[in-house]
């Protein structure tokens, strides 16, 4: 599957994969910051943003698609970051084609299985809103803000609403497929072997999606996994605490190994 993507910058390349619900812009503050020093890819992954639609989803198929990337575009020795549902997808990468990732960045995830209903609620919440009665975004907020109470959360999601051309609203993102598959998204990582090259783990300090008890598992797939806390931040590490998480991966990035 061809992706859509931005680029920003020259030097070596680096890629951000986005979280579930998201897309290739919601790095793109710190992006802009990164392309100074390197050749920032971001994708919008299948089923999300400007990408294709598929009812094939999951982290396989995600993975086969940022590899199919990574051969159109001849990128090697690349430095792959993804963010929740996208870190998921770089792990999958990293552990399949190591010789290609140089240096691995997650943010906020770990390699275990999650709780399926908070998100399959929130699909479900999003495709429960009859889109053909909306008018504005302020209305299709309101129809959500029973089941969705955070406005940070709700603004976040309404991004994926875009104008048709007949003037209403439409979702960006392919709904039914990521509810059919929601159990594979709440997945752990299953493929074998380990990666042996360089990985930073971030996780939020607000955040229950890392925790100390997956230390041990992080390490077993990444044995080189440096994990740090990003403090006051909830699980949308980049948008609560964008200047920490740069330079973090700043460090990350420039270090030399």
């Amino acid at each position: 599957m061809k992706l859509f993507f931005r680029r920003l910058g020259e030097g070596p390349p680096l890629i951000i994969l986005h979280g579930l619900l998201g897309a290739s812009d919601n790095w793109l503050s710190i992006a802009r910051e990164l392309a100074g020093s390197h050749t920032i890819f971001l994708p919008d992954l299948r089923n999300h943003g400007r990408s294709p639609h598929s009812r094939e989803f999951g982290y396989e198929a995600m993975a086969m698609d940022v590899n199919e990337f990574l051969l159109d575009h001849g990128l090697r020795d690349v430095i792959l970051a993804g963010h929740s549902m996208g870190g998921k997808v770089a792990m999958n990468l990293a552990l399949d084609y190591p010789h290609k990732i140089k240096k691995l960045i997650v943010a906020d995830i770990a390699p275990k299985p999650y709780p399926l209903p908070y998100f399959a609620n929130i699909i479900r919440t999003l495709m429960s809103v009859d889109l053909g009665g909306v008018k504005s975004r302020a209305e299709a907020e309101r129809m959500i803000s029973g089941e969705i109470p955070e406005k940070g959360v709700r603004s976040f999601l309404l991004k994926n609403l875009a104008r048709d051309r007949h003037g209403g609203f439409t979702w960006k993102v392919n709904l039914p497929a990521l509810y059919e598959n929601a159990e594979a998204i709440a997945g752990e990582i299953q493929r074998p072997g380990t990666y042996p090259h360089p990985a930073l783990f971030l996780r939020g300090g607000n955040s229950n999606y890392i925790t100390g008890a997956d230390f041990p598992l992080i390490k077993a797939k990444f044995p080189q996994a440096q994990i740090l806390a990003v403090p006051g931040a909830g699980h949308w590490i980049h948008a609560d605490a964008p200047e920490q998480v740069l330079e973090m991966f700043r460090e990350f990035i420039m270090r030399r190994t």
